[in-house]
């Protein structure tokens, strides 16, 4: 733990145009000093005067959102050499019980820093960044194809009948391709509308489609140039790998396996009462990178003998499916994370 290794944490609550500084020293966890600076260079700048300030021995800085509103203070602080720690957000119902303005903020930041024993250091690497960033983009794309073809469907189902007869029974690709082509050519309001309609969305989803393959294809690229091993894992394709890699970073970042799994929400968690033992996915944690292991799991439990054969196993022995999916997703994420840190430690 952090208390029986530093003299202080620094706790840094980021906004867009200003950050707040608490220095909290350990063990005690009393605050020593707090200050509010820009959030420019400026700004940044001051931040180190603060900590020479007010924590001047052996200190580490504990920052909310180094992923957002923080980034750029993360940077510039590992960049003089100083120790950069991600802190997840604080609970809500902390904030209710002891009350939440910035100060608070800072001090509670850096007082989680102390107790906890899974921190991890802040992401980083360029092409990490642009995994990211294509990954916002791609996401973004496929929401837009989503929300289009449902919206397109649900048109035809009011659409005057003769056009509605012609397009209903048609499968996706043939259904968008004709409807990207119809014409003006009706001389009722109502349908000419709805033939409008139907083509301007027809082709937002070709386009957003179009726009998706070329983002994954950009995926593909960086994917096999840090981590072309997870591409041979069964269910894990290129917008799962890429997650993986968003999340872990770079060797290093966690200190084990087991803050791999529970960044990913997949360490067991205690639900015991009474005469019943038995524990429970975590709620907490990274849930895209959630997301990208339950992807896997259902791909192995259709596709791999080898899971189907486990999870018969543990219902045979009197474990539910949810359990047995559980322990599969625990397995997984130590798979991963073990396969990921045998990459090449230069990774960028």
């Amino acid at each position: 733990m952090l208390a029986d290794e530093l003299d202080y944490v620094v706790g840094v609550d980021t906004h867009r145009d200003e950050h707040v500084l608490a220095a909290v020293a350990a063990p005690a966890g009393a605050v020593v000093g707090r200050q509010a600076v820009a959030a420019n260079a400026r700004g940044y700048r001051e931040t180190l005067r603060f900590a020479e300030r007010y924590a001047p021995g052996s200190r580490a800085w504990a920052i909310e959102g180094t992923g957002s509103y923080g980034a750029g203070l993360a940077r510039y602080l590992a960049a003089h050499g100083e120790t950069v720690l991600e802190i997840s957000r604080t609970l809500r119902s902390e904030r209710r019980l002891s009350g939440k303005d910035d100060t608070l903020d800072a001090s509670r930041i850096a007082r989680a820093a102390l107790a906890s024993e899974t921190l991890a250091l802040p992401r980083s690497g360029e092409r990490r960044e642009a995994l990211r960033l294509l990954l916002v983009a791609r996401r973004s794309a496929v929401d837009v194809r989503r929300e289009a073809l449902t919206q397109l469907r649900g048109i035809i189902v009011t659409a005057p009948d003769r056009l509605r007869e012609e397009l209903r029974l048609l499968p996706t690709g043939r259904l968008l391709a004709r409807c990207s082509r119809l014409r003006r050519s009706s001389t009722d309001v109502d349908e000419l509308a709805t033939r409008l309609v139907l083509r301007s969305l027809a082709r937002r989803i070709q386009a957003a489609t179009a726009e998706a393959a070329e983002l994954e294809h950009e995926l593909l690229g960086h994917i096999h140039a840090l981590a072309p091993a997870l591409l041979d894992e069964p269910g894990v394709g290129p917008i799962v790998a890429a997650q993986l890699i968003v999340a872990w970073s770079h060797r290093g970042r966690l200190r084990s396996e087991a803050c791999f799994a529970r960044l990913a929400g997949v360490a067991p968690v205690p639900a015991s009462s009474g005469q019943t033992t038995r524990h429970r996915l975590s709620r907490g944690g990274d849930r895209q990178l959630n997301r990208a292991l339950h992807t896997v799991i259902l791909h192995r439990r259709l596709h791999d003998p080898a899971t189907k054969d486990y999870i018969a196993r543990r219902v045979a022995e009197g474990k539910t499916t949810r359990e047995a999916v559980r322990l599969l997703k625990r397995y997984l994420a130590r798979h991963l994370h073990r396969l990921l840190e045998q990459q090449e430690p230069l990774m960028t």
